[in-house]
C-alpha cells in the first residue's frame, strides 16, 4: 500500500492541533532507556523478581515446577533460566510447600520475587500458557508463547497466552512474542489479560499477533479495578481488537506500532483513562475510542500518527475517537519515561520487539541499544548454578562434632521406603530419597546453631548421582552455595535453625545417606 510523506505530515499536525488547544505535548521526561524495568512496574516498590535469589535452568515444564517448588519459602527470590521448547509433554505437576503448580500451565499461584527469563537459543511455550494468580514481584522475558487453547485440545489457561488475576501485583513482561493462529472459534482467547484487581504492570518490547483479541484489562464493566499498565514498544500486528480493552483503570501506552487492527484498537471504557502517546497506527480502523458499550472511557492524545486508519461513524455503543483523535481528559503519570518520535517507532520496535532480539531496548533517540546487564546471557547474568564455591570432590572430610545428630529432619518428598530421619541418625545403611529426581532435604534445630560446613553423604552405589544442588538458609531463604556433586560443602558461617539442601537435577536416583553439619 503507497503511503506518502503529506499523508504522514498531515497526522502529525493533526494532532498537533490538539496540543495547541491545551494538551501537553511530553516528548522526552528522562535520560535513555538503559534496559531495566520501565513504566507502572516501577511503581509500589518497584518490580525486582528473582533478583539476589538462586539461578536455576530448565529445559522442560516439570523442572520449572521443581524449581518453584523446591525454593524455602514461596517468597524466597529465584530465576529461572529457560532454554528449548516447553509444553505438555515435558510438564508434570510437582508438590512441594512453596508452590501450587500444575500440568497443564506454568502456575504462578501464591508467589513472589520470580524470574523466568529465555536463554541461549531461546524458550518457546508452544500450547502452554503463563498463569499469574495472587502473586507479586515477576519477570518474564525473552519468551516466546503460542497457540495456547481454551477449546480443542490441549488446553491451557483458558485459552491465553499469559493471564493475571486475583490481586496481582508488580509484573513486568519484556522482549515477549505472545501468538496465535486464530480467533475464538479456532479455540484461542487473549494474548495478555489481567482481571480481578491487577496493579503495576508493564509490557515492553513485545510482539503480540495473530489473535482476534490482544488482551483485556477486567473482564467486565463491574471489574474496574485493574489499573496502571503500560505498553511501550509493542508490535501489535493482525489483531481484531484489545489492543487493550480497558475497562476503569489506568493505563500509558505510547511507543507502540500497530498495524493491521481489524476491528477496534485501544477500548477505553467503563471509565478508563488512556494516555496514547507517540504511537504509530498503520493499515487499521478505529484506533482509539470507547466501543461495544454506552459506558464510555477517556483518553489523552500527543504526537500520534495515523498512516492509512480509517473510522466508522459514532453510534450507541460505538464512539471513536477519530480522524484527530482529540484529547478528552488530562493523565499525568508518576515515573520518568523517554519517547521516541513517532515516525521512527515501526523501525524502532521492529528492531527491539519480541523474543531473541538479544534484549535490545530504544536508547530515546530511535537507535537499538544493548542492555549493560542482559539475564539472557549466561556470562553476564546470575551466576550459574553448576559452579559454586566449594568442590566437593577434592574437600577433605570435616572435623569436630556433628551437629546434625540428634537435630531433627523434614523435607519436600519422600519415595517410598525412605524416611528424611535416616539422614540423620548416623548410619550409611539407611538413607532418604525423593519422590523424583530432584527434592529439597533439611536438618533442623530447637535453637539456633552456627554452621559453616555441612557433609552430604550419598548411599553405596549413588555415588555421582546428585548433579546440582544449593544449600539455603530456611530462615532468610538466601542461597548459602551451589555447585555440584555431593560430599563436603563450606560456606560463610551463618546462624540458623533449619539449613535446606535442595538438589535441583540429578543424573540418578539421589540416595542421601547422611545429611551432617559442622560448626
Amino acid at each position: 500500500m503507497r503511503r506518502t510523506v503529506t499523508r504522514r505530515i498531515a497526522a502529525v499536525i493533526a494532532t498537533a492541533a490538539v496540543v495547541a488547544a491545551g494538551v501537553a505535548l511530553s516528548i522526552t521526561n528522562a535520560s535513555a532507556a538503559t534496559g531495566g524495568v520501565t513504566g507502572y512496574a516501577t511503581q509500589n516498590g518497584g518490580t525486582t523478581g528473582g533478583a539476589g535469589g538462586a539461578v536455576v535452568r530448565a529445559t522442560t515444564g516439570t523442572q520449572i515446577n521443581q524449581a518453584l517448588c523446591n525454593r524455602a519459602s514461596s517468597s524466597t527470590p529465584i530465576t529461572i533460566q529457560v532454554e528449548g521448547t516447553i509444553n505438555h509433554g515435558n510438564t508434570a505437576d510437582v508438590s512441594g510447600s512453596s508452590c501450587d503448580v500444575g500440568a497443564t500451565l506454568i502456575d504462578l499461584k501464591e508467589v513472589s520475587n520470580v524470574t523466568i527469563v529465555g536463554v541461549g537459543s531461546g524458550a518457546v511455550f508452544d500450547q502452554i500458557g503463563i498463569h499469574i494468580r495472587s502473586s507479586s514481584n515477576i519477570i518474564l522475558q525473552n519468551l516466546t508463547i503460542k497457540n495456547v487453547k481454551k477449546s480443542g485440545s490441549p488446553t491451557s489457561n483458558g485459552g491465553d497466552a499469559i493471564g493475571m488475576e486475583s490481586g496481582v501485583r508488580n509484573v513486568w513482561a519484556d522482549h515477549l512474542t505472545l501468538e496465535a493462529s486464530g480467533g475464538e472459534a479456532e479455540g484461542y482467547d487473549g494474548l495478555f489479560d489481567m482481571k480481578a484487581d491487577t496493579k503495576y504492570v508493564t509490557l515492553s518490547y513485545s510482539i503480540l499477533r495473530n489473535s482476534e483479541r490482544g488482551g483485556l484489562v477486567g473482564s467486565s464493566e463491574t471489574d474496574t479495578s485493574n489499573s496502571f499498565i503500560s505498553y511501550h514498544h509493542n508490535l501489535y500486528q493482525n489483531l481484531n481488537s484489545r489492543v487493550p480493552l480497558l475497562r476503569g483503570g489506568t493505563a500509558h501506552v505510547y511507543n507502540n506500532h500497530y498495524v493491521g487492527i481489524v476491528e477496534s484498537g485501544i477500548n477505553s471504557r467503563a471509565g478508563g483513562k488512556a494516555k496514547v502517546d507517540n504511537n504509530y497506527f498503520e493499515d487499521s480502523k478505529d484506533v482509539l475510542g470507547t466501543f461495544y458499550t454506552n459506558e464510555r472511557g477517556t483518553w489523552q492524545t500527543s504526537g500520534n500518527i495515523l498512516d492509512n486508519v480509517t473510522w466508522s461513524s459514532q453510534a450507541s455503543e460505538n464512539y471513536p475517537a477519530g480522524p484527530s483523535m482529540p484529547s478528552t481528559t488530562t493523565i499525568s503519570v508518576p515515573y520518568s519515561y523517554t519517547l521516541d518520535n513517532a515516525s521512527c517507532v515501526p523501525r524502532i520496535v521492529a528492531a527491539t520487539a519480541g523474543a531473541n532480539k538479544g534484549n535490545q531496548v530504544s536508547d530515546g533517540s530511535c537507535n537499538a541499544q544493548t542492555p549493560s546487564t542482559n539475564p539472557t546471557d549466561p556470562t553476564t547474568g546470575p551466576t550459574d548454578p553448576t559452579t559454586g564455591p566449594t568442590d566437593p570432590g577434592t574437600t577433605n572430610p570435616p572435623g569436630g562434632t556433628n551437629l546434625a545428630i540428634g537435630a531433627g529432619a523434614d523435607g519436600s518428598s519422600k519415595a517410598s521406603g525412605t524416611s528424611f530421619g535416616n539422614v540423620i541418625d548416623g548410619s550409611m545403611s539407611t538413607y532418604w530419597s525423593p519422590s523424583g529426581t530432584t527434592g529439597r532435604v533439611s536438618v533442623k534445630w530447637g535453637t539456633a546453631q552456627t554452621i559453616d560446613t555441612i557433609n552430604i553423604r550419598e548411599a553405596a552405589g549413588t555415588e555421582g548421582n546428585i548433579d546440582n544442588w544449593q544449600v539455603v538458609n530456611n530462615a532468610t531463604g538466601a542461597v548459602l552455595a551451589s555447585g555440584t556433586g555431593a560430599g563436603v560443602i563450606t560456606f560463610t558461617a551463618v546462624s540458623t535453625t533449619k539449613l535446606n539442601f535442595v538438589i535441583t537435577s540429578a543424573s540418578g536416583t539421589p540416595r542421601i545417606a547422611e545429611f551432617e553439619a559442622y560448626a
